[in-house]
């Protein structure tokens, strides 16, 4: 080995990307007459089986049936639904064949497996017993040795020093966790709790009390001890094999038949006596607990509940953080909480990071010695295929090199090699006491195809009633009973199983195939993470950090001057071009080893955007550059089933990164976007590359300019609602005798996001005729808008005149040319994420309070969004201290007590509000409310977080409020995003009831 991590090839050696180019039906069906033929020849197959069962019984649909009218009209109507739907199918499906879909975890499917699906299904095979798929179930224990094998575990009976394995297919990821989690929860509610359960069997009078006096096993820690002389923590911190290995020691040393243990246990085993009796029993008052990143997929709370699972802190990379695991352990010492097991996530589904399975494993053996034991298991559902890559006699310190395979000019894809880490964590799976893996996933299978795989095959008894012993006569038995599925498809096992035969769980097979395809992440990845320059309208920065991030001294300088290397020596360059290119620099020095050390871990990219402004100073606006993210996400992804998937010229999703999840991983993300380190969640863009082909012919070229123009669309729309220009206002008019108004604040459109509370002064002749308007009509909002376009900040602070309309609510005019003044401003705060609360408030809603004693005002204080504004005039307050005129004239803040706004909200539309059947909306006319008073200590121009907070030393008055005037309910405009594209009418769904109809 020369430690190249790239080597090139002769065009006549080129057969990797032939080979793998023969896998699928093609991105525009290139194979397809290999495709046909083979679906024919399962149909000869179905044709045939059927024909020669019993062929004397003879003929069931007779010619006469078949050339009937009904008969006729029948398939007539069946062969036209099938087209149509298949036409719909055509139209509406996502085309994850394409190289042009980046999106989820869905690609193209290897058509062995397609074939295997098709040619089983027809035969309907259910896996859950023998009888039922005699066939079928022999594929899925084939899968079992295959899956277990790729990991490097043991399926050789024959090699007494390892374990044998055991795996089975299950229909899906989350059902293999779960039952992962029944296998260390049911191995703590088996594997954990079976020693406690054997002990209870060995008390006085018990049918194992004959054995109690002498039967030894070895305590975590290490000292041999007599069992029952084991302290509730010893026994719960047994390590995982000597527990497996006890029915079969206890048949070797007293002669005790499996079969009798079975049936002593069932009275004492977990499944009979339920978890709180031996609980109860051995004094166990902590619950048992799981560990693992807080990135988990969601599947795991469903397994044992949240408050089991431990969320672990991830670092910078999205990778569970040992040293906070190794903290959170040794608090589980302290404390004598005993561990289930500690996960490994590898490949986590939004990143594409693998866990430090490596780190874990040498942290549970220097537990063991401190007298914690628990199992590892590794939620490999990504990430299992990709130890294809290892070559089968890999070790973690070997170099694996990989050829680039040059041939067919600009068509070649090189392969590319995992990081040397990542490799080293693959490699330790074979010391993972369990590991789910989804072949439906990157092992190109047809949905549902999960995959778990057991060490020790000991460990598939604690799914059932039965004891952990097992038949070692190699007998053939349901595979069913060890999982907590009931019926599945045998389609799935076989499908699994011959692609795993045809492409190979090697590097020459699927390994190559995912070797391409993490080469064509790390190409996209260049482009995130140098694709903007200061120049650009956006700024694009990938998760994962490039090589001169991560040094310790690294600087600004450092980071741009690589970006420039990534613009020079990759983005434009063909793959060729740039094999060609790297034959006179040094190894450290080469373009191919600069991509593979960008992305991520495995084969998905995380990335987010934000925007400049015209003046080219970049938005700091969380929420604003989530909703610049958004909105390139509705472009290149199907968020509407009427959405046309054919004409989305390149697809991705989305996730969001939350302060609870990802720590001080989003705090660092956040900063190198040049974003505000607030406690909102991060919207992030995400590719996933399945397709091998997206680097032939510079192809990977038109997807970035693809991309660049919708970010360049969609960067305007957010200049437009963030730029703050003049425009037209609308307020609420309160008082009489001395006008306020109200500003109608606009979450999402710069130039009314304030909260903004006047006086003023409006001319006499217009004055008049509101007041006449307002005497007739006491409880009718009116509303003042500017005539024309106005700067709100200016017009508030230079107590310049504007020209305004009066009119009702409903749209009425009053007057117009009312010339207005602002004469002093009570309340005009920022509206702006990073000025907003984090929590809605809870046991009370805020309003401020103003005016004057004979006609005092609220206005609901709008802590964060969405909301609602709720505006009163000349309420009637009767309070048990009275307010002075400078109180109200500063503004006060007032609760009104026992209307919990958290609960309430987000609400509904206005409309539904206020013509809701049932009861009334609780803001209306002649309400009266509970309230307490507080002063505001706030500035009239303060910004917020935590304007509404008050302390109790702030407090004034309580009593009661009547809303005697008008009340003004709002929660649409002040939500309204002017810019959100509208929604279309699903046609597709007129196609499908046409197609009922027609049946």
């Amino acid at each position: 080995m020369n430690g190249n991590i790239y080597t090139v090839k002769s065009p006549e050696e080129d057969t990797s990307h032939q080979a793998i180019s023969s896998f699928f039906l093609g991105p525009h069906a290139e194979n397809y007459e290999h495709f046909k033929d083979n679906v024919l020849a399962i149909l000869e197959g179905q044709k045939t089986a059927r024909s020669n069962y019993y062929p004397d019984d003879g003929r069931f649909i007779s010619d006469n049936v078949k050339t009937s009218d009904t008969f006729t009209k029948s398939t007539e109507k069946i062969s036209n639904a099938v087209k149509k739907a298949s036409d719909l199918l055509t139209q509406h499906s996502l085309p994850f064949w394409s190289p042009r879909y980046q999106g989820h975890m869905d690609g193209d499917l290897s058509m062995p497996a397609i074939l295997g699906y098709f040619m089983t299904m027809m035969y309907n095979a259910n896996n859950v017993s023998i009888e039922a798929s005699p066939l079928t179930t022999i594929a899925e224990m084939e899968v079992g040795d295959q899956l277990c094998e790729l990991f490097g575990y043991n399926i050789k009976r024959d090699q007494k020093e390892f374990p044998v394995a055991w795996g089975h297919i299950t229909c899906g990821g989350t059902v293999a966790n779960l039952e992962s989690i029944w296998n260390p929860h049911r191995s703590a509610r088996n594997l954990k709790f079976y020693p406690l359960s054997l002990r209870k069997a060995m008390e006085e009078d018990a049918p194992l009390s004959f054995i109690a006096s002498n039967f030894m096993i070895e305590t975590c820690a290490g000292p041999r001890k007599i069992f029952k002389d084991l302290s509730t923590w010893e026994m719960l911190n047994l390590k995982v094999h000597h527990i497996l290995e006890i029915p079969d020691r206890l048949y070797n040393e007293y002669g005790i038949s499996s079969v009798f243990l079975q049936s002593i246990l069932e009275k004492y085993t977990i499944q009979t006596t339920g978890k709180k009796t031996l609980e109860e029993h051995f004094g166990i008052e902590k619950p048992i607990q799981y560990m693992l990143s807080t990135t988990r997929h969601y599947s795991w709370p469903k397994g044992c509940g949240s408050e089991n699972m431990i969320g672990i802190p991830v670092d910078d990379g999205a990778r569970v953080d040992l040293k906070l695991l190794e903290e959170q352990l040794q608090e589980s010492v302290d404390k004598e909480q005993a561990v289930y097991a500690v996960v490994a996530i590898i490949g986590s589904t939004e990143e594409g990071a693998v866990d430090p399975v490596s780190g874990i494993l040498a942290l549970r053996e220097r537990f063991q010695a401190k007298g914690l034991s628990f199992a590892v298991h590794a939620d490999a559902a990504w990430g299992g295929y990709f130890c294809s890559m290892l070559p089968k006699d890999y070790t973690p310190d070997q170099v694996i090199v990989v050829p680039h395979q040059l041939g067919g000019g600009e068509g070649f894809v090189p392969d590319a090699t995992l990081r040397a880490q990542t490799q080293k964590e693959l490699y330790a799976l074979r010391y993972a006491d369990s590991v789910t893996v989804d072949p439906h996933k990157a092992g190109y299978i047809p949905y549902p195809a999960g995959g778990l795989c057991y060490r020790d095959e000991r460990m598939r008894y604690l799914v059932t009633w039965t004891s952990p012993y097992i038949s070692r006569d190699g007998s053939m038995e349901s595979i069913g009973i060890y999982g907590v599925e009931g019926s599945k498809p045998g389609a799935a096992a076989m499908s699994t199983w011959l692609s795993n035969k045809c492409l190979g769980l090697n590097p020459q097979g699927y390994g190559a195939l995912l070797s391409e395809v993490s080469f064509t992440c790390s190409r996209l990845s260049a482009h995130w993470a140098a694709m903007s320059t200061k120049d650009s309208s956006f700024v694009v920065v990938p998760l994962n950090k490039l090589p001169s991030e991560l040094k310790e001294n690294s600087t600004a300088e450092m980071v741009e001057e690589e970006k420039q290397k990534i613009r020079d020596r990759i983005l434009g360059k063909s793959n060729a071009e740039m094999v060609k290119e790297d034959e006179d620099r040094p190894e450290d020095d080469k373009a191919m080893t600069l991509v593979r050390a960008l992305g991520s871990d495995l084969n998905i990219n995380a990335f987010a955007c934000n925007f400049r402004y015209s003046d080219g100073t970049l938005n700091d606006d969380v929420e604003e550059a989530n909703y610049l993210n958004r909105r390139i996400v509705e472009r290149l992804t199907v968020d509407d089933p009427a959405d046309e998937p054919t004409k989305i010229p390149f697809f991705l999703s989305s996730t969001e990164f939350s302060k609870a999840l990802y720590g001080e991983c989003l705090s660092d993300y956040k900063g190198r976007l040049e974003l505000a380190k607030d406690d909102l969640s991060l919207f992030v863009l995400r590719n996933v590359v399945m397709s091998p082909f997206p680097t032939e012919g510079n192809f990977i070229q038109d997807m970035i300019k693809e991309f660049q123009t919708v970010v360049e669309d969609e960067v305007k729309f957010s200049r437009k609602r963030n730029e703050v220009k003049s425009n037209h206002h609308t307020f609420v008019i309160q008082g009489t005798a001395k006008i306020y108004l109200t500003l109608r604040p606009m979450f999402y459109m710069a130039s009314h996001r304030r909260q903004t509370i006047v006086s003023a002064t409006i001319s006499e002749e217009a004055l008049q005729k509101y007041v006449e308007a307002k005497k007739a009509s006491p409880t009718e909002t009116f509303i003042l808008a500017t005539q024309g376009k106005e700067d709100l900040s200016v017009i508030c602070s230079d107590k310049k005149e504007f020209e305004a309309v009066i009119l009702t609510k409903g749209g009425t005019v009053i007057t117009k040319g009312a010339m207005v003044r602002i004469d002093s401003v009570i309340k005009d705060r920022p509206l702006n994420s990073k000025y907003r609360d984090v929590d809605y408030p809870s046991g009370h809603m805020p309003f401020y309070l103003y005016g004057t004693p004979s006609e005092p005002h609220i206005d609901h204080i709008l802590v964060r969004a969405p909301n609602i504004q709720l505006s009163a005039s000349s309420i009637l307050l009767n309070l048990d201290k009275p307010l002075s005129e400078d109180q109200l004239a500063h503004g006060a803040i007032l609760y009104a007590d026992n209307i919990h706004e958290e609960a309430l909200q987000p609400f509904l539309p206005t409309s539904d509000l206020l013509d809701a059947d049932g009861a009334p909306f609780f803001f209306r006319t002649g309400q009266r409310f509970a309230v307490t008073v507080y002063e505001d200590r706030n500035e009239a121009r303060a910004a917020g977080p935590g304007l509404a907070d008050v302390k109790e030393e702030q407090k004034v008055a309580e009593g009661v409020i009547t809303l005697k005037g008008d009340a003004f309910v709002d929660s649409e405009a002040v939500n309204r995003d002017p810019f959100k594209r509208p929604s279309k009418y699903p046609k597709w769904k007129e196609e499908f009831d046409q197609i009922g109809a027609e049946l």
